[in-house]
């Protein structure tokens, strides 16, 4: 399927700004830097022994604690997935993962969890698939989106990892 096709068939609107290819949000926002909404990242991640995966969504200058979070929900640790595993269950390669990428997993086999702050906004920023774009879309029609590739997502404060303190001129 053709995400732009879909998007069309389901009458969803987006501004769509294309770039170089970019693989960090540091990159995304440099070619990016006047689209509206809140900017995401997106985290692919299975539990130990592989039996559910997850698609992470939260603003992009989030640290996920990803041990803290597996707990959370009853996945126990949780580990970042493989980029075979991300093809063969959301169809993408590193730094095109994102919430439209659910459309690749008619399975279900991927488990969407949004941080709130993210659920909250009223647009989002997210690759079409590829890391050479990047569209804002409003909230509304990722709930249409989601309905249609039934994901039901889990929204929740996901937990983080304190920031890192910078270092001490003195020693």
């Amino acid at each position: 399927m053709h995400l732009y096709d879909k998007l069309k068939e389901l009458g969803l609107d987006y501004v769509r700004v294309d770039h170089p290819p970019v693989y960090t949000c540091a990159e995304a926002n440099k070619h990016v830097p006047h689209l509206p909404g809140i900017r995401t990242k997106n985290l692919f991640a299975r539990d130990a022994k592989g039996r559910r995966h997850f698609l992470v969504v939260v603003p992009d200058e989030a640290a996920v604690d990803l041990n803290e979070l597996g707990r959370s929900l009853g996945a126990g640790r949780l580990s970042m997935g493989s980029p075979d595993r991300l093809m063969e269950y959301l169809g993408v390669e590193p730094g095109a993962v994102s919430i439209l990428s659910l459309v690749n997993d008619p399975e279900r086999r991927v488990e969407v969890v949004i941080d709130r702050s993210v659920w909250e906004a009223e647009i989002l920023q997210c690759h079409p698939l590829v890391n050479t774009s990047t569209l804002a879309i409003a909230k509304a029609h990722l709930v249409t989106l989601l309905g249609f590739a039934e994901h039901a997502p889990t929204v929740l404060d996901v937990p983080l990892r304190p920031p890192a303190l910078p270092p001490d001129p003195e020693s």
